[in-house]
């Protein structure tokens, strides 16, 4: 897909479009590779290296690591297919998600992956209303997750969920995550509030902002949101009970699988580490927090960054060079798969819509 203009899409559907062409993974890719390549240089240990038994245990819980992938996934198309009101297919959701997980590891922090849901909904041709409750909704469902998560695991294992217990010292990842709960939590809140309580409240509070100086350039898109919590409030008031604990239950499933990955990659690579159910659950804390932290990554779906602080969250876990094995192990499963699987799938799915708005614009 080239910059020509693309018939029958708006500037920011092109804009979005053009963000998931496949020629995008050689940045993310080149990235990846060369912290990589720069960590495998400076930690690197091979006595290390030499440690670790590629036995029977140690594929068999890789092989459990890729079943909690493949349900990760399933869980996600879950909840798409039950917040869609079944308007598309369980298959069709599948497919989908397989397009968004894509779209996010190779997005520009500009366009990111839920611009990209919004225009791949939109040309699925569901109705406006269910559309905005998709994308909104969605995102409420993370954001209730993580605000109820991270206390409880904080409650529990205080400062040591976050980096190995060191006393009183605060770091920068204390700090980063302090912001990025504070962040998560407000637009929550905010969501809740437009999507069960008063919508057009938000939609004035939002462009109540907008008349700061620094914040007008932002004005259209605060009306854009404003205007899809409004629509989007109208279908997801009338839903009851049953449908927000499934989709909840998704959500919750989902992102458990998403961390317990990790836990059972450690546990191939390192199979001293103790199996009680303390221990595994403060490291499934750990990976939690290590997500939030890198959530806001500058680079196309945390490429290089994942790989770079993993083995400082798990330090006390697994040496340098071993844990940088097992970071390598991790994101070849849940991102680099995901970048092949969207070269082979999204070219497809951004034929059919080209093919059929270009039909539409004919027959007009």
């Amino acid at each position: 897909m080239n910059n020509e203009p693309l018939d029958g899409f708006s500037e920011q559907q092109q804009q979005a479009l053009r963000s998931v062409r496949t020629s995008r993974i050689i940045l993310p890719i080149l990235v990846g590779l060369g912290v990589v390549g720069y960590l495998l240089w400076k930690q690197f240990n091979l006595e290390e290296f030499s440690k670790i038994q590629w036995t029977a245990h140690t594929f068999q819980w890789i092989g459990l690591a890729f079943c909690l992938l493949v349900v990760r996934h399933l869980a996600y198309s879950l909840r798409l297919y039950i917040i869609s009101g079944q308007q598309f297919s369980y298959a069709k959701c599948i497919e989908l998600l397989f397009i968004w997980e894509f779209s996010t590891a190779v997005s520009p922090t500009s366009v990111g992956g839920t611009a990209v849901a919004l225009v791949v909904l939109t040309q699925e041709r569901i109705p406006a209303a269910k559309t905005a409750t998709i994308i909104l909704y969605k995102v409420l469902l993370d954001s209730v997750f993580f605000s109820t998560a991270l206390p409880i695991l904080l409650l529990l294992f205080g400062k040591n969920m976050i980096h190995p217990d060191d006393g009183d010292q605060l770091h920068t990842s204390d700090y980063l995550l302090a912001i990025t709960y504070v962040l998560m939590l407000s637009y929550g809140i905010l969501l809740f509030y437009g999507l069960f309580v008063s919508p057009a409240k938000i939609k004035s509070i939002l462009l109540g902002f907008t008349r700061i100086r620094f914040l007008r350039r932002f004005q259209e898109r605060a009306a854009s949101l404003g205007d899809e919590i409004i629509i989007a409030s109208s279908d997801i008031k009338h839903q009851k009970m049953p449908f927000h604990v499934a989709a909840f239950a998704a959500t919750a499933v989902a992102w458990c699988s998403r961390f317990l990955l990790i836990n059972c990659l450690i546990i191939a690579i390192i199979p001293t580490i103790s199996m009680d159910f303390w221990t595994q659950v403060i490291l499934f804390a750990r990976v939690a927090t290590m997500y939030i932290v890198t959530l806001f990554s500058p680079t196309p779906g945390g490429a290089g960054l994942a790989e770079a602080v993993f083995g400082g969250f798990l330090s006390d876990y697994a040496p340098a060079g071993v844990a940088l094995i097992i970071a390598i192990i991790w994101r070849l499963m849940t991102y680099y798969s995901y970048l092949l699987a969207g070269v082979i799938i999204v070219p497809n799915w951004i034929n059919k819509i080209l093919a059929y708005n270009h039909n539409s614009v004919t027959k007009k």
